[in-house]
C-alpha cells in the first residue's frame, strides 16, 4: 500500500532493529490496588491490618509515578505477628504431609486465575518474576510437602521461620524461601524489599484462598531492614533466612548477632559472575548469550566476559555486528549514570578500548551497552563494578587460565562457560569454585537443583532436597544449638584480649615437672611461635596436670597455610582413598587405644571403663565415616527443560573447628572424620578444660597417612583463637563450641568475608549426646556446598 510505515519481514531481518514496545497499562493490578485504595496495610492472620497511627512509604515505578503506599510496621505490629505465626504452626504442622502438599498444590491453580495480576504487579514494580516459573516452585514444593515424612525420616520442622529480603530482590528469590518452609510445616513471616511488596501481599491472599491456616503466612512491611532485626528479636522465630544484596545481609547478622537466632545469608544481587568463551566454542551462539545475558536481561548479577585469545578478534568483531542499533539502557537514577562515567573514564586511562551500541548520551539517567576491551583482573570496574550495562572483556592464553581468571573473583555464585569441548567443559565445571555453572547456556535454574553460595556468596543451600534442610532440624535433638537470649553488650575489638599470664615451664627438675605436650602443625609436631605455654589443670581444678602450647594468630596463620596448600590435592582424591586414609586412622587409634584411655581418665576424671567405652566408641566413629565417604554423592537430576543436570556436593575448603569439652576424644573425631571425609582440611582448636586427649591423639595423626597440613592442631586459649580463626579471610567455616559472648561474636565478625557457622552454646552441651549415629547425617550436610552444573542437549 502507498505510504505504508510496515516494513517487510526481509527488511527487519536485514537491520534487526527493535520494534515499537507494546503498550501495556496494567488494568488488572491497577484495580487490586485501587480495591485497596492504593495504600496497602500488613497481612497478619490471614487478612490485611492498617494499623492507625503508623507512618507509610509510597512505592513509585520505573517513571517516577507513585503505585501505591505502604505501611511502617512497628514493635506492636511485630508482637502481634509472631504470635499469630506462632499459633499458624500449630495449626499448619498439625496438618498431615498430603493435607499441606493439597494446599500448595491448590496454589497451582489459583495462580492461573490470578496469574496475570501477579505478573503485572511485579512488573509494574520492578520486581519481575513470571507466573510459569511460581508454577514451576509450587508443583516441585508442593511434591516434597507430600513426600516429607517419607524420604526426610527424623527431621522436624523448625518452626516460625522469617524471610527477610532487601529492596532489589525478586520476588523468585523470595519465594525459594518461602515454599520449601512452608512445605516442611513450618510458619513463615516475610519482610519483603520495596519493590516486591504488592506482590507479595497479594500472593498471601492467595495463598488463604487456597486454604492456608490463618498464621501460617504473615507479611510485615517497613522502612528499612531494621525490620528484619525487630522481627528476629521475637522469641517465637526459630531461624531467619536472608536474600538479596550483601550490604544489608551484612547489616541484619550484625543487628542479630546475640539473639540466638540463626541466620541464613544468600546474596544473590550484585555478585561478579564469569563469561569463559574457549576457542573450541560456537563463537556466534556464544556472543548471541552474552549479549543477551549482560545487557537485554534485568541483571542481578555483573557479568565479566573471559575470552581465549585465539578466538579475540572474532569475538570483538561478532559484539560489534550484534551491538550495531541496541538501544541505552535504563540507569536507576542520575547517580548511577556518574558512577558508571567514572567507571568508563578510569578504564580508559588504563587502557581499555570501548565497543558500543551507540554514543552516549551527554546527561540523563541512560547509557549504551558498552564491551571495555582490555581489562585487567585487578581494575576496580572489573572488581566493583558499577550499576550500569558495562561488561569488561578479559583475554586468557591456556585453560589452566580461564579456571584463574574464572576463580579471581571473591564471589562463587555463578559462571557460564562456552565450548563444544565436553570433556574440557566438565574439567572447567569442577575447577570453579561457582555455586550454578551453565554450559553454552546461561542464567537457567529449576528449584529441582540444591545450589550453595561458594566464597563470599552465600552461607546457606537453596533448591532441592538439600535446600530442604535448613528449614529442619533432626528430631532426637535435645535442644537447639543455640538458646534464645539477649545480645551482650560487649566491645567486640577487645574480645580474646583478656589473656591469662603466659607461663614458662619450670623444667629445673624434669623428673617432678608435668608433661610439656606440642601443638600439631603441617604435619610436625611443634611449639607455639610465642614459646608460651597453659597449664593444664586437673579435674578438680587442684593440681597442674602439664603444660600445652599457647597459640596465637600467627600459629592459625602458619596451620591454615599449611592447610592450603593440601587441602585442593586432598579433594580431588577419590572417595576410596580418603576412606582407606580414615580406616587407617582408626588402626591407629586402636594401635594407640591405652595411652589415650589413660589421657581421658586423668584429665576427665572418668573411670576407666568409661574412658574404654569413649575410645571404642571412637574407633567405631571412624570407621562409620570412612564407610561415608563414598556412599553419599550427588548426581543427574530431572530437569523440565532440554539437558541434563548434574548435583555435585563439593568440600568447603578449610574448617576451623573450636571443639567442646564434653567426650573430648569421641567430639574430636567426629568432627575431624566429618571435615576430612568429604574433602575438608581442618584447623581444630582443642578443649582449653580438656586438652589431654586431642593432644595424646597426635601421635596417632604422626603415625598416619593423612598428608602434611591436612589436620592441625592448635592449643591455647579458646577466646583468642576463635578471634585469630574468625578472622582469617581463608576460612570458609567455623564449628564453635564456647560461650554465648563467642557465638555473638562470631556472628557479628564473620560477615567479610562470610563464613559458614554452626554455633553451639557450651553451656547446653551436656544435653548433646555424641553416640548417637544421627550425627553423621547433620556433619555431613554441615561440611560440604552444592554445585550445580546444567548442560544442555538443544
Amino acid at each position: 500500500m502507498a505510504g505504508s510505515t510496515i516494513k517487510a519481514v526481509h527488511d527487519i531481518f536485514q537491520s534487526m532493529e527493535y520494534g515499537p514496545s507494546a503498550a501495556l497499562n496494567y488494568a488488572t493490578a491497577q484495580a487490586w490496588l485501587d480495591h485497596h485504595s492504593r495504600s496497602l496495610g500488613l497481612f497478619i492472620d490471614g487478612k490485611f491490618v492498617r494499623p492507625a497511627d503508623r507512618q507509610s512509604r509510597s512505592l513509585s515505578d520505573s517513571k517516577g509515578g507513585t503505585v501505591c503506599s505502604t505501611v511502617c510496621a512497628v514493635e506492636d505490629d511485630v508482637s502481634q505477628c509472631a504470635s499469630s505465626a506462632a499459633n499458624g504452626f500449630k495449626a499448619w504442622s498439625g496438618l498431615t504431609c498430603s493435607q499441606r502438599a493439597k494446599v500448595l498444590l491448590s496454589l497451582v491453580s489459583v495462580l492461573g486465575q490470578h496469574g496475570q495480576c501477579v505478573s503485572e504487579l511485579c512488573e509494574l514494580c520492578g520486581a519481575s518474576c513470571s507466573p510459569s516459573t511460581l508454577v514451576r516452585l509450587l508443583q516441585y514444593y508442593g511434591s516434597w510437602a507430600q513426600l516429607r515424612d517419607t524420604l526426610i525420616t527424623n527431621w522436624t520442622p523448625l518452626g516460625v521461620v522469617a524471610v527477610v529480603v532487601s529492596d532489589d530482590c525478586s520476588l523468585y528469590s523470595i519465594m525459594l524461601k518461602v515454599l520449601p518452609a512452608l512445605a516442611m510445616g513450618n510458619s513463615v513471616i516475610i519482610v519483603p524489599g520495596r519493590s516486591s511488596t504488592p506482590a507479595v501481599l497479594l500472593l498471601a491472599q492467595l495463598f488463604m484462598g487456597a486454604g492456608l491456616p490463618a498464621g501460617a503466612l504473615n507479611v510485615l512491611t517497613g522502612s528499612d531492614m531494621s525490620l528484619g532485626a525487630k522481627v528476629a528479636e521475637s522469641p517465637s522465630i526459630s531461624y531467619v533466612a536472608y536474600s538479596g544484596n550483601k550490604q544489608d545481609g551484612v547489616m541484619l547478622c550484625k543487628a542479630t548477632a546475640g539473639m540466638g537466632v540463626p541466620v541464613s545469608v544468600s546474596p544473590c544481587i550484585g555478585a561478579t559472575c564469569p563469561f569463559i568463551i574457549f576457542e573450541s566454542a560456537d563463537i556466534d551462539s556464544a556472543v548471541d548469550g552474552v549479549i543477551e545475558a549482560a545487557f537485554k536481561k534485568k541483571r542481578e548479577v555483573h557479568w565479566v566476559l573471559c575470552v581465549q585469545e585465539s578466538v579475540l578478534e572474532s569475538v570483538v568483531a561478532r559484539l560489534r555486528l550484534r551491538m550495531v542499533g541496541m538501544k541505552c539502557v535504563a540507569l536507576c537514577c542520575d547517580g548511577d549514570r556518574a558512577l558508571v562515567d567514572a567507571a568508563v573514564q578510569e578504564a580508559q586511562q588504563q587502557g581499555a578500548t570501548l565497543v558500543q551500541s551507540c554514543a552516549a548520551p551527554p546527561s540523563g539517567a541512560q547509557y549504551p551497552p558498552t564491551v571495555l576491551c582490555g581489562a585487567a583482573p585487578s581494575s576496580p570496574f572489573v572488581i566493583s563494578p558499577s550499576p550500569g550495562p558495562l561488561l569488561p572483556l578479559m583475554t586468557f592464553r591456556s585453560n589452566t587460565e580461564a579456571v584463574t581468571l574464572g576463580n579471581h573473583s571473591p564471589h562463587g555464585q555463578a559462571a557460564s562457560i562456552w565450548t563444544e569441548d565436553l570433556t574440557l567443559a566438565l574439567e572447567t565445571a569442577k575447577s570453579l569454585s561457582v555455586g550454578s555453572l551453565w554450559v553454552n547456556s546461561h542464567s537457567v535454574s529449576d528449584p529441582c537443583l540444591p545450589v550453595s553460595g561458594h566464597k563470599d556468596s552465600g552461607t546457606c543451600t537453596d533448591g532441592g532436597q538439600e535446600g530442604l534442610y535448613q528449614f529442619l532440624r533432626q528430631s532426637c535433638s535435645s535442644s537447639p544449638p543455640l538458646p534464645r537470649s539477649s545480645p551482650v553488650s560487649m566491645d567486640y575489638s577487645m574480645f580474646g584480649t583478656a589473656a591469662s599470664p603466659a607461663i614458662i615451664p619450670d623444667v629445673s627438675d624434669p623428673a617432678r615437672a608435668p608433661k610439656a605436650y606440642l601443638q600439631f602443625v603441617s604435619g610436625k609436631a611443634c611449639k607455639s611461635v610465642s614459646g608460651c605455654s597453659v597449664a593444664v589443670q586437673s579435674p578438680g581444678g587442684g593440681s597442674v596436670l602439664a603444660y600445652c602450647p599457647e597459640g596465637g594468630r600467627k600459629d592459625v596463620r602458619n596451620a591454615v597455610e599449611a592447610a592450603v596448600k593440601v587441602q585442593p590435592g586432598w579433594m580431588k582424591k577419590s572417595p576410596s582413598a580418603r576412606a582407606q586414609s580414615l580406616y587407617s586412622l582408626a588402626k591407629g587409634l586402636e594401635a594407640k587405644r591405652r595411652d589415650i584411655v589413660v589421657s581421658i581418665n586423668v584429665q576427665t576424671g572418668l573411670s576407666m571403663d568409661e574412658a574404654e567405652k569413649e575410645v571404642e566408641l571412637s574407633i567405631a566413629r571412624l570407621s562409620d565415616w570412612a564407610a561415608y565417604c563414598d556412599k553419599v554423592q550427588g548426581g543427574a537430576l530431572p530437569v523440565p527443560q532440554s539437558g541434563s543436570a548434574l548435583s555435585l556436593p563439593e568440600a568447603l575448603g578449610v574448617v576451623g573447628v573450636v571443639l567442646p569439652d564434653k567426650d573430648p576424644l569421641l567430639s574430636t573425631v567426629t568432627l575431624l572424620g566429618a571435615a576430612i571425609a568429604t574433602g575438608n582440611a581442618v584447623i581444630m582448636i582443642p578443649s582449653q578444660k580438656n586438652p589431654l586427649p586431642v593432644l595424646t591423639f597426635i601421635q596417632v595423626l604422626q603415625s598416619s597417612d593423612l598428608p602434611a597440613g591436612l589436620v592441625n592442631i592448635v592449643t591455647g586459649l579458646r577466646d583468642q583463637l576463635t578471634v585469630a580463626l574468625a578472622n582469617h579471610s581463608v576460612i570458609k567455616a567455623i564449628w564453635y563450641w564456647g560461650s554465648a559472648e563467642g557465638c555473638q561474636y562470631l556472628q557479628y565478625t564473620c560477615t567479610s568475608p562470610l563464613k559458614i557457622l554452626c554455633l553451639f552454646c557450651q553451656k547446653d552441651e551436656e544435653r548433646r549426646d555424641w553416640t548417637r549415629s544421627s550425627l553423621l547425617e547433620e556433619m555431613w550436610r554441615n561440611a560440604v556446598q552444592w554445585k550445580s552444573v546444567w548442560i544442555p542437549t538443544a
